[in-house]
């Protein structure tokens, strides 16, 4: 018996509102496990995304004064060079600086509006040969206090401070979705028990005239996919409008300085959007697909 696209959308749509109650039971605890998921994978990202600066065995950066003299800077840029325990410095101008500050913080161009070039600092992205904590902190406390230099930042300080903030931030995240994405797949199985067994006599007389196993089951399938696109909806437009805003706003407060340069890009936002959306179909299609080998003797 072929299965027709008007029997599967009518099906569907009897069994989503004969059980409403079940069905919005399902989709809020969908909503709530995929936007803590999503947020979890959104706060990895932006660990990642503040941590770019260090890339490439980059150990320590010394930030310059904005106005600093041509004599100062070419001071600290021979004292780079002549230090034997300097691998690499890499000088990193206004220009390249503001570009940066462009890329990190391009969903709010409202602050970019107010930042310029000339007020951003220059620095030394600088790469030891040791990388050990304490030869590397010692190294860079011997350019802290230099003429023109504003401030010396530690790789190891501001990586450890921002794993352990998501640590204890987004591991808990994921922990709290996992066992709410458990959570919706035993409502989503129960739901479709529900139907079914509502449905117990029509589905004993479309067996009679011949109907085939997925004839059958098709249409509960697709019902707890629905509900969990439906949930990933919600889940969705939570992330685009309350979470990465939330993110962006700590990543300018000063208040908490962790959070700055702790941005998620469009991309970031993109993936984890996808990726959820791909996760609340795996669900329903699990959910429904074992409820209907369990409780449906087809």
């Amino acid at each position: 018996m072929a299965i027709k696209v008007d029997y599967v959308a009518r099906e569907t749509a009897t069994n989503l509102f004969r059980n409403v109650t079940l069905t919005l039971a399902s989709v809020l605890t969908v909503v709530v496990s995929l936007t803590l998921f999503g947020s979890a994978l959104l706060l990895r990202q932006g660990v990642e995304n503040a941590n770019e600066r260090f890339k490439g065995g980059i150990e320590f950066i010394v930030y310059l004064q904005p106005q600093i003299t041509q004599d100062q800077k070419t001071s600290i840029e021979k004292d780079l060079a002549d230090n034997p325990d300097v691998r690499e410095a890499t000088f990193v101008d206004q220009d390249a600086t503001y570009e940066e500050f462009k890329r990190l913080f391009q969903n709010s161009p409202q602050l970019i509006e107010t930042v310029t070039p000339e007020i951003l600092p220059p620095s030394f992205r600088v790469a030891p040969r040791i990388q050990d904590p304490e030869v590397v902190k010692a190294l860079g406390d011997q350019f802290a206090s230099k003429p023109g230099v504003y401030e010396v930042v530690f790789a190891f300080e501001v990586v450890q401070r921002i794993q352990e903030t998501f640590n204890k931030i987004g591991v808990r995240f994921l922990a709290a979705a996992v066992l709410l994405l458990v959570a919706a797949l035993m409502l989503i199985l129960n739901t479709i028990r529900v139907a079914m067994f509502a449905r117990r006599r029509e589905i004993e007389v479309m067996k009679l005239v011949g109907a085939t196993n997925w004839f059958i089951r098709v249409p509960f399938i697709v019902e707890g996919i629905i509900q969990t696109l439906l949930g990933a909806a919600v889940a969705v437009g939570f992330m685009t409008f309350l979470v990465r805003p939330f993110i962006d706003e700590l990543s300018r407060d000063r208040v908490l300085p962790i959070f700055q340069g702790f941005v998620i890009t469009d991309s970031n936002l993109v993936f984890t959007n996808i990726f959820v959306v791909g996760v609340a179909v795996l669900i329903g299609a699990i959910g429904s697909a074992v409820a209907v080998s369990r409780f449906l003797d087809v």
